[in-house]
Parts: C-alpha cells; structure tokens; sequence
C-alpha cells in the first residue's frame, strides 16, 4: 500500500472513530458518556449524570442556564440574597475580585468529589470572609468564630436565609422544649376542591365507573376506586386513565396527576424521587440511590404509584409505610421505635387529635400553602433539609420550642437515632441574638438619655 492511500486509510479511521465518540458523548441517555465522566458527580446531580446535555454544550462546556432552568425558582421562592445582578452591578464591580459569583460554577463545580463540600459547595467554607471580614469588628460577639463557620447552625446561608433570623431568634428565645398546641396543619386540598365543584360533582358508584368493556379488570378495583376521595369528587376511571390523545392507557403517568395535583407533581419532579422523570428519563429506582435500601424493593420504580396505591390512594400508607419499605438508613429504621412513631400510631388508631401524629411525610413532605390558600403536601422531599434547620420553622416549631428544635437538629447522634432522646448539643445563637438586641437597646437609650440631658 502507498503512503497515500495509508494517508487516506488512517483519515478515514479517524474521522470514523470522531464521530463514534461524539455520537456516544451526545446521544441521550448514556452511550459512552459514562467512560468519559471526569469524575465522580454530586449526590443532587448524578440520577442525571448520563443526560449530559442537560448542562453541558455540545462542546462539553456547561451552560449557566441549565442551572436556574432547574434551581431558578427555588432561589426566587428562597429571595437569594446573593442574585446575579448584585455582581452585575457596575457600582459593585470589585466584588468580582473575591468572587466571581456571576457563573454558579465558580462555586458548584462538578465532578470534582475531592474538593466537594456539603450543598455542592466546591470552594473552600471561608469564602464568606473575603467579602464580610468586618463582621468580627463590628459584633463583639462574633470576634472568635472561625472564618468557615458562618453556616454553622443555619444563621447564614448563601442564597436562602429564610429559616433562621433575628428577630425570629429573640422573639422565640426562653420557649419550652414542648409547645403547648403540638399539631401540624392539616390538609385541605381536597376539601376546597369538594367546595369548589360540589354542585357540578356526584359521589360515583363503584357500578358507574366508566373503563372500557372488555378491559378485564380485577372487580376489586372499581370497588377500592369507589371509597376513594377521587369517587367522591366525581373523577371517574377515564378522567386518569385517557392519555392527551384521549385514548386508554392502563398506566396513568405522573402527567395525568398533575392535570389536577400540579402542586404536588411539581414538587416531586424537583425532588430526588422524580429528578430522572423531569429529565425525560427512566423512572429512579431504589437500586439507584446512594442512600441504603432494601433490596427486596430494590426495582421499584418511583412513580406517583409508588407511594400512592393505585385505586385506593391511601394517603397514610404513603405517609410512612411507603417510605420504610424502601428506605433502610439508620434515621429510618429507627424511627418505627420513636415516639413520633408512637404519636402517628395513637392517631390512626383514634386516640390523638388529627395533627398530632409525626409520620415521614410531616417532616419531610411539609405542607404548604398554594395561591389560593389551600394547603397542601410538598412532594419535594429534599426541599427543607439542605440546611436543615429549613424544617423548623415549617415543621419542629408547630410542636417544639426554637432552642429544642435547634439543638435537636444540630445533634447528630439524635438525627441518626430518630430523635429518642433529648439534645446533647446546644446551639447559641438564640443567646447571642437576645443579648445583641438587649445591648442595643441598653446602648440607645444611653444616647436619648444623653441627648435629653444635654
């Protein structure tokens, strides 16, 4: 063979092999991406490690967009106290300096586990003192922190600093440990639905189902169906069961939930439990999960049937029995020996008020309030829990005193065991807030004092 046509041959080869790779790399989802991953990805990112374009170009560089495509709202709800247009600002140019906090990368860095610190947080932990250095100076209190602390115990967060402030610490400072109420929010999604369509709905018949003849289903279905709060509100088998198309499918997907929960579907394709479906990928299975879990439910994919039994939608079984059949961490394990287990049980059995039970989904799925004021179930089960003091003004704080809630969160041998026990750990940020505001106030009546009497 010539040099030439060896020339010609090794081109061909190359550009054969280029366009293998490429396609690999680009092709949705897998292919090769997962030989040619840089390294390990994040616990909120690897479900969807293989859909690369996602937030990566084609040219392997990551698009800003893809971050507030998926986070954007969160940080909106959140009011970021660091947006973009603060660095934006040309009065404020120099911060770009110390941070350049217009790209989300240039603290969430991917696949770089060795350097990957809680919340995706790929910068070293003092970064806040770059910028706030004076912090020290001008609260006496705060002049022996560490420079990497400002995040301990939840006082300051980047982007959402909702859960803890001060006035909210001095307003609760001395509570006890138990509040006096001690009930969540009940839900009254459906109840408002039921008020708002009641003279067009009828409660159907298990008799008056509409599912095609000759389906053959099981007539234990159509019976469950009928003692459901779907029978009740007149949605029928076809109202779930037609596709866009309006034709039949046996498999209703999340979709079709949403058309009337678009609340609680949002929430969940937010969330770890749905992440992959709103990627358009296969649904997460426990086998997945980096989390432990039992192998025996190990292939079960999580779909709003996963939890929520189809034809009966038993809202309690989804509150606690769903989540221990799959979850097998020590937090979870335990908790069927704590007594917030001991309370949601004296609740089903009619022993406590409604509201007194503490099940997986009151801390974890907490309710919140829609646009129209009805309150409903968060399916976003990763919503309050990075920090996690997120949960106690939605959750704790309905039962606990502030300082119990606090301590309890910041003690980790507490979380693991499900809270059998009180908190070994106290935090001091209800004490430190209490006396900078008694000191303030103490060093302005000083200064109207002195300005009256001079």
């Amino acid at each position: 063979m010539s040099v030439k046509h060896q020339w010609i041959l090794w081109m061909i080869v190359t550009v054969c092999l280029l366009a293998y790779f490429t396609l690999s790399l680009t092709r949705q989802p897998g292919g090769m991406a997962q030989t040619f991953l840089p390294g390990v990805t994040t616990h909120g990112h690897y479900q969807i490690e293989m859909q690369c374009l996602v937030c990566h170009t084609p040219g392997m560089g990551v698009k800003q967009e893809s971050c507030m495509d998926c986070h954007g709202a969160d940080l909106k709800r959140s009011t970021d106290t660091h947006p973009r247009s603060k660095f934006t600002d040309p009065g404020k140019m120099h911060l770009l300096t110390k941070l350049d906090a217009r790209h989300c990368t240039t603290c969430h860095q991917e696949h770089v586990p060795d350097r990957t610190l809680a919340m995706g947080l790929s910068l070293p932990k003092d970064y806040c003192w770059h910028c706030h250095q004076e912090v020290g100076e001008q609260r006496p209190s705060h002049a022996d922190f560490a420079y990497d602390s400002c995040a301990t115990a939840g006082c300051h967060n980047y982007h959402d600093n909702r859960a803890l402030f001060e006035n909210l610490l001095v307003e609760h400072h001395g509570e006890p440990a138990m509040l006096e109420k001690q009930l969540v929010e009940p839900r009254n999604f459906g109840d408002s639905w039921q008020a708002r369509y009641s003279e067009s709905r009828k409660t159907l018949a298990a008799e008056e189902n509409d599912a095609p003849e000759g389906l053959g289903y099981d007539e234990q279905i159509s019976t469950d169906w009928a003692a459901t709060a779907h029978a009740a509100a007149s949605v029928n088998c076809s109202g779930c069961h037609t596709s866009e198309e309006l034709e039949w499918t046996n498999h209703p997907t999340h979709e079709s939930c949403g058309a009337c929960h678009d609340s609680q579907v949002a929430g969940f394709l937010e969330g770890r439990h749905g992440m992959r479906l709103a990627q358009g990928l296969s649904p997460m299975t426990p086998s997945a999960a980096r989390l432990p879990m039992y192998a025996t439910n190990g292939h079960a994919e999580l779909t709003c049937s996963a939890c929520h039994t189809p034809h009966k939608y038993d809202t309690a079984y989804a509150a606690v029995d769903a989540c221990v059949k799959c979850h097998a961490d020590e937090h979870s394990t335990a908790y069927l020996d704590s007594p917030h287990y001991d309370l949601w049980q004296s609740e089903l059995a009619g022993e406590g008020k409604p509201g007194s039970g503490v099940s997986c989904a009151t801390c974890h799925l907490p309710r919140l309030k829609n646009a129209e004021k009805e309150t409903f179930v968060q399916h976003n089960q990763n919503d309050n829990l990075r920090p996690n003091e997120k949960m106690v003004e939605s959750i704790c704080h309905q039962c606990h005193g502030l300082q119990f809630s606090l301590d309890a969160l910041a003690d980790e041998v507490l979380i693991k065991n499900n809270f059998q026990g009180e908190p070994e750990v106290h935090v001091e940020s209800l004490d430190m807030a209490k006396h900078w505001f008694d000191e303030r106030a103490r060093l302005r009546e000083e200064a109207k004092q002195k300005r009256e009497g001079g």
